[in-house]
């Protein structure tokens, strides 16, 4: 059993429950194994038909009763499999929000849509089958067994030493069956990955000629994946096999054993026949475990993939958290973040991204951050996003101490734009009311034309109602940035982070986004990291990374006066700005 299926909301009530539900199926199997070996036994001794009739109406009341039970167990069941794995699904959403885009790169866009859509399904069919299941195997077996032994202790005996052999072989076909399902994910997971890249990728590689040859890395990787799940698929139906043949050969040696005794005269037939009725029912809930399990495993592990999502640390501090719940955090042109000896290390013993990153950073106003490639533009980003909780220093946000601005109510501040932003499968409105989602038809028309985005919905039949993503018309890179930009300007947020927004577009785009992007910095305080260093002259401030430290800081006259770090890199991009 899953450690974590206590752990659930509801589980125990339900579980007692069904409990209780399984004990009254035992009894109700019993009596009609008895009442049915009784009718059995009289016809055999010559008694007519119609004197066992009540007997009939008896047993077949008991087996009216069992399957009302498990239809009854089946409902609860589901019901309660819905319900968890919809809040299951609710929480690794929230959670990946509070993660943030970085956690998202690490683990794999793929592997993450991929275990939120159909894992959250797995799990549900897991939780379905796996409770009633449980309490079966954990009470119908041994009421069956007491009642054996209270009529036959050589069954009995028989019975209780073949069932550890079944739960032997349970246990062996199981550790097998894990780690080919394992595998299977593994391969699962890559597959998922390398197809969500390759889909977003795939104008890149028709552009550079490389679709085609492509293709045979994705033919791999599908390969892999199909031999390990044949793998998977060859180990279940193998130990299906194994399981019933064990459980049919343990049936055959009550049976054997109950014919000699009633040849020998040393028992009577109406105990025969209910032993007999009720050995197979003894070994079935331990045969619907073992064939339920291949079916659920991948279930199982999905929910346990879910929760180490869940419980991933954010690692913020707990006078953090206090201070923050009774300050309500706003950001105005008086506001003021102080960032303190930051530093950031990806790994414990490896490189610093960030070093000793010491900034003060005031009101509203336009921030550029520059610096050649891996100099620490996107993790400084993430830090002040509250994507990346720092490992060294803290911050100051309006005097309040904190050590990292991963939370909630600073996120509600800002808005993001990377160099990608998600397109989602909606309409175009939805997409633009991302920040917003109650926001009024008029007011993401506005936007839309803030955005420039007004041409394309006058090209669109349904205009903002025109289908998007995934399934719908695809955009432009540059009509993706415009879309961000309709969100932005939507959510009117104070402050805006945007990692280098431009670099996968063309110089003209570019240009052409900057013109759209000018009026929406305004009044706001804005964070653009980028290495296109024709927007420098547009910032208030430019703050230069080299090797995750701050080299310098100054606006662009100062810093190209100053002919240090920020000059050098002008010169070795051939840029020309003056």
């Amino acid at each position: 059993m899953d450690r974590n299926l206590l752990g659930y909301k509801g589980i125990k009530p339900i579980l007692a429950f069904i409990l209780l539900l399984t004990l009254v199926q035992s009894v109700s199997i019993i009596l009609l194994a008895r009442w049915l070996a009784e009718v059995l036994s009289a016809l055999f001794a010559g008694e007519s038909l119609h004197s066992q009739y009540p007997k009939i109406m008896m047993f077949l009341g008991a087996f009216l009763t069992r399957h009302i039970i498990n239809f009854i167990q089946q409902k609860i069941s589901y019901a309660f499999a819905e319900r968890t794995g919809a809040s299951l699904r609710q929480q690794v959403m929230d959670k990946l929000f509070q993660l943030g885009p970085r956690f998202a790169k690490q683990e794999g866009t793929g592997n993450l849509v991929t275990l939120v859509l159909e894992g959250a399904s797995k799990f549900r069919n897991y939780l379905d089958l796996i409770v009633p299941r449980m309490a079966g195997m954990s009470i119908i077996p041994w009421v069956i067994l007491v009642y054996v032994f209270m009529q036959d202790i050589t069954s009995g005996i028989i019975l209780i030493l073949t069932m550890p052999i079944l739960i032997a072989f349970l246990i062996l076909v199981g550790l097998a069956a894990r780690k080919h399902t394992e595998k299977q994910l593994d391969t699962y997971r890559t597959l998922s990955n390398h197809f969500v890249d390759s889909l977003r990728g795939l104008e890149t590689l028709k552009l550079l000629g490389q679709s085609r040859s492509h293709s045979d890395t994705i033919a791999r990787v599908s390969d892999r994946y199909r031999s390990a799940t044949m793998r998977t698929l060859r180990v279940a139906f193998l130990s299906s096999f194994a399981l019933d043949f064990f459980t049919t050969l343990s049936v055959a040696v009550v049976a054997v054993g109950l014919g000699l005794r009633l040849i020998g005269g040393n028992l009577d037939l109406l105990t025969g026949l209910t032993v007999l009725i009720l050995a197979p029912e003894y070994f079935l809930p331990v045969r619907m475990v073992g064939a339920d399990f291949h079916a659920t495993l991948d279930g199982k592990e999905a929910g346990a993939a879910m929760q180490l999502i869940i419980d991933e640390p954010l690692n913020q501090e707990g006078e953090e958290s206090a201070g923050q719940d009774k300050k309500e955090l706003n950001w105005t042109k008086d506001s003021r973040i102080s960032l303190s000896q930051v530093g950031v290390r990806h790994q414990e013993d490896g490189p610093h991204s960030l070093r000793e990153v010491s900034l003060d950073i005031c009101g509203t106003g336009k921030i550029g951050i520059i610096g050649a490639s891996g100099a620490g533009k996107s993790t400084l980003i993430d830090v002040l996003g509250g994507f990346l909780k720092p490992t060294e220093g803290h911050f100051s946000l309006d005097g309040l101490q904190m050590g990292s601005l991963a939370t909630d109510k600073w996120r509600k501040l800002t808005t993001y734009i990377p160099q990608h932003p998600y397109v989602f499968s909606s309409t175009l409105a939805d997409n633009i009311r991302f920040y917003v989602p109650d926001a009024e038809d008029a007011d993401v028309e506005r936007a839309v034309a803030a955005a420039g985005l007004s041409e394309l919905v006058q090209n669109l039949p349904l205009g903002i109602r025109e289908m998007i993503g995934n399934g719908g018309r695809q955009l432009s890179g540059g009509q993706e940035q415009r879309v961000a930009l309709a969100r932005a300007f939507l959510s009117d947020r104070p402050v805006i982070l945007l990692d280098e927004p431009t670099a996968h577009l063309d110089i003209e785009t570019e240009y052409e986004l900057k013109q759209t992007m000018l009026p929406l910095f305004e009044n706001k305080l804005v964070l653009l990291a980028t290495h296109r260093l024709h927007w420098m002259p547009e910032m208030d401030l430019i703050i230069v990374l080299e090797h995750g430290r701050v080299a310098e800081t100054g606006t662009h006259e100062e810093l190209l006066a100053r002919k240090g770090a920020y000059y050098e890199l002008i010169r070795s991009q051939l840029e020309g700005v003056e």
